[in-house]
């Protein structure tokens, strides 16, 4: 999930996206480009395996039953006693996951680890009742972070009793962004199940009542001042620009022109939805500033936040702001030069569950949402929790509750808790949610100045930080001991 529109939802990618995101959770909405994106392959090699799961793991009257996809890789793994390295799948499809986190691939040999990525249900293929449940609020009331964490803990239990020499293998856990959060959730509802969890880019404190809800939005304009001051300064003021020359006579039309729109702006609604696409690119970019170029979300330079700020790096004003904003949205939405046009209303990212992320983010995963227009250089926007539910219960029926993650996952006390380790990219929006201080000597933070959303999941490139490549050391000796633990 205006510059901000406070119903709908970004989805945290997740790598993660919700991603994510979806996207992955912020209330912006995400409009994709006219280029589809090429989501990355990969040599891997992996079998494609199917578990009949029951749809409702907390009552006793609803007998159904659904096929959740899961991906398993064996070829590294040690059957006296190698562990089973789990992937908490989060909302998308679970092979865009399995291709772009590369860490669990590069360290699977040395810990001669099985890999299992599992599908989060209502998203991919793994779909109880079908399409038609997306129009049926009773069908989708199973579509909760608590439904997901028993499919995993059924996973596990399948895969030890079904595949011999697993038996006594121990679980360490991985998940981004809300996989990541899946991923700490995991450990601290099924600690039996799991040996430990690595949560990477996994905002676990956006998801309350009394977050910051300005906080991301200041974390976007800090790596994009990062890159450059007067980048930010620009976008800061492209916003009453665009409204001034709205309001002129064929201010519209011109617009238009210098965006290359498919479709003409026509309304002020209109430059709502243009504001929307700049800012879903924005927010995109910050997300996946990785040092190397990318096809994640969209193909992609290297420093992609740098490459956007180039055209706008000098003070500007006027029509130049204008222009020098339409070729810095090149970077993110036409980086090959192939599109022609954008259709800045088209829809979402492909592979990405947004529907079944809105339906999660009108009920348990409520995130506020906000901007001063003073510390960020976003358009000045409230928190409105009334107009939130609203919006929800037009749309799915149903009323959010702010409090229940809280409830449900211990808030901000996390004494009880053990072996997680939360990692967090600073360049990253969703970090300003993280747990970015070690709460114990087994609940740790490690922080990445130079890393944006969960880059320390990805596969090892040369052109990686030192502080990235620094991390991911972290992990494996936290992973190594605690499967040396009893």
């Amino acid at each position: 999930m205006a510059a901000h529109m406070k119903i709908c939802t970004v989805v945290v990618l997740l790598f993660f996206v919700c991603f994510t995101s979806s996207v992955l959770l912020k209330s912006k909405k995400i409009q994709k480009n006219r280029e589809v994106s090429k989501f990355s392959t990969s040599d891997y090699n992996y079998k494609t395996e199917y578990l009949t799961q029951k749809i409702d793991h907390f009552g006793f009257v609803n007998q159904d039953t659904y096929q959740q996809r899961y991906l398993i890789a064996d070829q590294y793994w040690d059957p006296n006693g190698g562990p089973i390295f789990l992937y908490t799948g989060n909302e998308g499809d679970i092979t865009l996951f399995c291709n772009n986190t590369g860490f669990m691939w590069d360290i699977a040999p040395e810990f001669k680890a099985m890999l299992i990525f599992a599908e989060h249900r209502y998203y991919g293929t793994s779909i109880p009742y079908g399409q038609t449940a997306f129009k049926d609020p009773k069908k989708m009331n199973f579509l909760t972070s608590e439904q997901a964490l028993a499919d995993y803990a059924v996973l596990i239990k399948h895969i030890k009793s079904s595949i011999p020499g697993s038996s006594q293998s121990k679980v360490i856990a991985f998940g981004g962004s809300y996989g990541g959060m899946l991923a700490a959730w995991f450990r601290m509802k099924y600690p039996n199940v799991v040996q430990g969890s690595l949560a990477a880019s996994a905002p676990i404190w956006t998801f309350r009542k009394d977050a910051d809800c300005d906080a991301f939005d200041r974390t976007v304009t800090g790596t994009f001042r990062k890159s450059s001051s007067a980048c930010v300064d620009n976008i800061k003021a492209l916003w009453k620009t665009l409204n001034t020359t709205a309001s002129q006579a064929s201010g519209l039309s011109k617009l238009s022109e210098i965006f290359h729109l498919c479709k003409p702006l026509k309304s002020a609604d209109d430059v709502t939805t243009l504001k929307n696409w700049i800012v879903s690119a924005l927010v995109y970019l910050a997300m996946v500033d990785y040092p190397y170029p990318s096809k994640f979300l969209a193909p992609l330079p290297a420093w992609p936040v740098k490459e956007t700020c180039r055209p706008i790096s000098t003070p500007l004003n006027g029509d130049n702001l204008i222009i020098g904003t339409a070729k810095a949205m090149n970077v993110f939405y036409n980086y090959t030069g192939s599109t022609s046009c954008f259709d800045i209303g088209s829809g979402d990212i492909p592979n990405l569950g947004i529907s079944g992320w809105d339906y999660q983010s009108c009920t348990e995963m409520v995130a506020p949402s906000c901007s001063n227009g003073k510390s960020d250089m976003f358009e000045k926007s409230a928190w409105d929790f009334k107009e939130y539910t609203n919006g929800c219960l037009k749309n799915w029926k149903v009323k959010p509750d702010i409090n229940w993650i809280e409830t449900q996952y211990w808030g901000k006390n996390l004494s009880a808790a053990s072996n997680i380790i939360f990692s967090n990219g600073l360049l990253d929006p969703w970090s300003s949610g993280g747990v970015l201080k070690s709460q114990s000597d087994s609940v740790v933070a490690i922080l990445i100045p130079n890393g944006a959303h969960h880059l320390d999941l990805r596969g090892s490139n040369k052109a990686d930080p030192v502080d990235v490549v620094s991390a991911r050391n972290q992990e494996k000796k936290y992973i190594a001991s605690w499967l040396k633990s009893p």
